[in-house]
């Protein structure tokens, strides 16, 4: 067993931490508000004297590797229960015990003076050391009066800009399409919270909410207000971070991908819902399952977190979001993959997301070595979201070729030859590929379209 100093308690204030330790190994460090504060000096190890009790568990769920930072929490017989996100199966964050027969597994914390102590136990726990921790951000910037994190519902929508929300009986199609028909970046990124939290919500009732597949279409190209389109390579350079002004080109370059990335997850399940799996045996093809639409909406709800944070950033910078030029360069790999959910996950998510994964340390180096703190603490932010959006895409390209008896490295490799333009060029983030699930056979010697 080692003990691993996560650092003083005054540096805990989110609800969840990822720590990383020297072995690779990844766990999240819950913080929560003690069910029964004690009242007296018998108060349990992991509880402080204000009312805080923090509990740690490992950062993959056991039964098929979800997000387990991501996870819902909920009080059931005075326990904590954190519930994945992809499939909902449930752990008790102290014990690990699950109402599904499985466990994960868990670690002591111990809250001692000013210090927070895990006890790192397992094979080859001896000298085990802290790598990094990394607050889980929940919060949205809206431009708006309101609780961070919280869009607002139908009952105050003046105060919300007047977004346009749909009925109770608006299916998951509709609420997709009525999103990607949205041009205002504030309400397109609301109301995509607004359909995560309550698809979620109801998931778990005698009512979910409806899919409404093939009942109406996604929009050619999702329109947008009040901003400047030109061809990318009519771009201007953005520069190397060293100025105010190339850091607000950057971040602003940045927000506009995060802007296109939410009708991306949002147009996959609109565009795909009658998708059936094509399995040699054409009797056990299969339909999408519902956590497929429930882990894209999760990335779309990422997405509009990161856009509302990195608006936020370039307007305390002094800039807005529609400030410079534009491209739609991004959307255009979506049309060439309309035809086929195999080859929309593949170059969407497993070579522009995962592109994001290499890139992401290059650009958050530059604004650290310009000071800029704040923007730092977005872009890590972002990064951490996107590892798990290369994971999904990775988890669903896998489930239809398991499906389908195909090999997704092949299927994977033999769509980025046929609908990429370009190299998959290195330096490539290995360690961030890994944790998403893709090991060299994806990417390496790799060669899209000629683009002479």
């Amino acid at each position: 067993m080692s003990k691993v100093d996560l650092g003083l308690l005054s540096n805990f204030t989110q609800a969840r931490y990822v720590v990383q330790l020297s072995t690779g190994k990844r766990i999240v460090l819950f913080r929560l508000p003690a069910i029964e504060p004690s009242k007296d000096k018998s108060k349990a190890d992991n509880e402080t004297d204000d009312g805080w009790s923090y509990y740690a568990m490992e950062a993959e769920c056991p039964h098929a590797g979800g997000p387990m930072q991501d996870s819902q929490v909920d009080i059931e017989d005075s326990g904590y229960i954190v519930s994945c996100p992809w499939h909902a199966y449930d752990f008790n964050v102290e014990t690990g015990e699950s109402s599904v027969g499985i466990t994960a597994c868990t670690f002591p914390v111990n809250v001692r003076g000013e210090s927070v102590i895990l006890h790192f136990i397992g094979p080859n726990a001896e000298g085990v050391t802290l790598k990094t921790i990394e607050p889980v951000s929940e919060q949205f910037r809206l431009k708006k009066d309101g609780t961070a994190g919280a869009p607002l519902s139908p009952s105050n929508q003046e105060s919300a800009g007047d977004a346009k929300y749909l009925d109770e009986a608006a299916t998951l199609c509709d609420w997709c399409a009525h999103i990607l028909n949205t041009p205002h970046p504030e309400h397109k990124i609301e109301l995509t919270a607004h359909l995560f939290a309550t698809f979620s919500q109801r998931e778990g009732t005698s009512s979910p909410m409806p899919l409404g597949c093939g009942t109406v279409q996604a929009p050619a190209q999702p329109p947008r207000q009040g901003l400047t389109e030109v061809q990318p390579w009519n771009m201007p350079r953005a520069g190397r971070g060293g100025t105010l002004k190339s850091r607000i080109s950057m971040l602003h370059a940045l927000a506009n991908i995060e802007l296109w990335a939410i009708d991306l997850a949002i147009d996959i399940c609109i565009r795909f819902a009658t998708f059936q799996t094509d399995p040699l045996s054409k009797d056990s093809s299969r339909d999408l399952p519902r956590a497929f639409y429930h882990d894209w909406l999760k990335v779309a709800n990422d997405e509009a977190k990161h856009f509302s944070l990195l608006r936020a950033r370039i307007e305390e910078m002094g800039s807005h979001f529609g400030a410079l030029p534009v491209h739609h360069g991004l959307w255009d790999s979506a049309i060439t993959t309309a035809h086929d959910l195999r080859a929309r996950i593949s170059i969407i998510a497993l070579v522009h997301e995962a592109r994001g994964l290499d890139v992401n340390p290059m650009t958050i180096e530059k604004f650290r070595k310009a000071g800029d703190s704040p923007s730092v603490d977005v872009l890590e932010v972002i990064h951490n979201d996107e590892i798990t959006h290369v994971t999904t895409g990775h988890r669903w390209l896998t489930w239809i070729c398991q499906e389908e008896e195909t090999d997704p490295v092949h299927v994977f490799r033999s769509n980025v030859e046929k609908y990429f333009k370009g190299h998959i060029k290195e330096p490539f983030n290995m360690e961030a590929r890994a944790q998403a699930g893709m090991d060299r056979r994806y990417y390496e010697n790799l060669e899209g379209v000629s683009v002479a």
